[in-house]
């Protein structure tokens, strides 16, 4: 049993490791050390005090905040699957190898995982280099897929613009052979369903340059003077009638390259013309992204800057979207180095959901936690029997119902519950209504109330709830 004398001394062991900075593991080795030794003392005193924080760069999602978020979801999830995406998932680590040399300069923001007997594994930083290695892994050389996961970056959380350490993306990929731009120009109308669906406001996709410089110098550490000698090269951006004027220029349309990549460009946009979203489409010679695997035309959606009723402009999240082409990774991973052409996009959804948090903050919107239909209640002690054989029927029917765990409840207090949760509807048990053969059934905004003959209430809920 450990004494306080020997507690205090192992503290001070602990407070020299740290003043002398020694190796992180030797700190941890005797810090367990010192905190086994308290809980050994017993009392207040050896009680171990926790923090109760979440890590940095992560956070907890209450209630209402999840009812936004699988707003957001579903919006999306629709999208994909109407374009006829399939889902896959894969694990939430990978082989460290596999993640190795994939993401340029952001390979350092990759977490390792302890050695687990054998394997090197790390978590994964995207969505797409798993893809990759599940079609080399599986011989798979065509779909289209989604996948909406989890990823882990140890970059600089920024949680007010929606960055974290651990986040969800939404992917969209099509991988396999196919002619020019088909599928590049559905995965921009993809961006744009989803984010005109949202109503995030207007958004255009492209990347303006100065959000290009203000990364460069702020996040990337250029200097100032550098970043704006780039710019002078990449202040070009428009839609076919700067195609068209590139194309004219002798130094580029001599360059057999630069030639296929306009061509190429040309015959997106004629895609997008058909598609009808050209208006929301600029061509930018400043888009550069920096992960490695991009071998094609690139993109990012980002939402045009808006001002709110005070005349202040509102908080910039930056990009809302991204994605690009990137032929080659597929073969990274073969044996062979067979290719899979692949087209993909990702859609922002943490900073969408900051942008809709915040409004729905800033306009006091009441947002529903839960889905429930309607609360069965009973204005008359001693019917607890008969409102759990009614919740029961419309549970069994796939109604959403709720009733409240108590014998006796009062009725003004179901009531009440009804207008805090936002339940529209209350189906009333009492003894009259039990020997009619009916359940009331009250509308809780209006007050409105009814009898229904039990046999058609479910019907009733249904079309009354459908109406709302």
């Amino acid at each position: 049993m450990a004494d306080e004398a020997a507690v205090r001394q192992q503290a001070e062991v602990v407070r020299r490791l740290k003043q002398d900075k020694a190796e992180p593991d030797e700190i941890a080795k005797e810090v367990a050390k010192l905190l086994e030794m308290k809980a050994h003392l017993g009392g207040d005193e050896g009680k171990h005090k926790f923090v109760l924080k979440t890590p940095k760069g992560t956070r907890d999602y209450g209630p209402k905040q999840m009812a936004i978020r699988e707003r957001v979801f579903s919006a999306i999830i629709a999208c994909f699957k109407r374009h006829g995406a399939e889902v896959i998932d894969t694990p939430v680590f990978e082989l460290k190898e596999t993640l190795t040399g994939k993401y340029g300069e952001d390979s350092k923001l990759i977490y390792d995982l302890k050695d687990q007997g054998g394997e090197l594994l790390s978590l994964r930083y995207d969505l797409t280099v798993p893809f990759a290695r599940y079609l080399a892994m599986n011989k798979i050389t065509n779909i289209k897929r989604y996948h909406i996961a989890k990823v882990y970056r140890r970059d600089n959380p920024a949680m007010t613009r929606g960055r974290y350490r651990e986040f969800y993306q939404c992917d969209f990929d099509i991988a396999g052979q196919f002619d020019p731009m088909i599928p590049d120009a559905e995965c921009l109308k993809i961006v744009q369903e989803i984010l005109s669906d949202l109503q995030l406001g207007d958004f255009l996709i492209k990347m303006p340059w100065e959000e290009v410089r203000n990364e460069m110098v702020g996040e990337k550490g250029l200097s100032p003077e550098a970043a704006d000698r780039i710019g002078e090269y990449v202040q070009l951006h428009g839609g076919m009638d700067l195609i068209e004027q590139l194309l004219q220029d002798p130094k580029l349309s001599q360059n057999k390259l630069a030639k296929e990549g306009l061509g190429d460009m040309k015959l997106l946009f004629e895609y997008l013309t058909l598609f009808g979203i050209t208006g929301k489409i600029s061509f930018d010679l400043s888009l550069a992204r920096g992960l490695d695997y991009y071998t094609g035309v690139i993109y990012e959606a980002v939402l045009l800057q808006q001002e709110n009723d005070h005349g202040e402009e509102s908080v910039s999240v930056g990009s809302v979207a991204g994605g690009g082409r990137y032929d080659g990774l597929v073969g990274m991973f073969d044996p062979k180095g067979r290719k899979v052409p692949c087209v993909g996009i990702s859609i922002g959804i943490e900073r969408i959901f900051s942008i809709l948090e915040q409004r729905v903050e800033a306009s006091e919107e009441k947002i529903r936690t839960t889905e429930t239909q309607v609360l069965v209640a009973s204005a008359q002690k001693k019917l607890l029997e008969e409102r759990l054989k009614l919740i029961s029927e419309l549970w069994d029917a796939g109604i959403k119902a709720e009733v409240l765990y108590k014998k006796n409840p009062k009725l003004l207090n179901q009531l009440q519950y009804c207008e805090d949760t936002g339940i529209p509807l209350v189906a009333i048990v009492g003894e009259q209504e039990l020997k009619d053969g009916v359940v009331k059934l009250r509308v809780v905004a209006t007050r409105e109330e009814v009898n229904i003959r039990r046999e058609s209430l479910v019907e009733e809920i249904r079309r009354r709830t459908n109406q709302l």
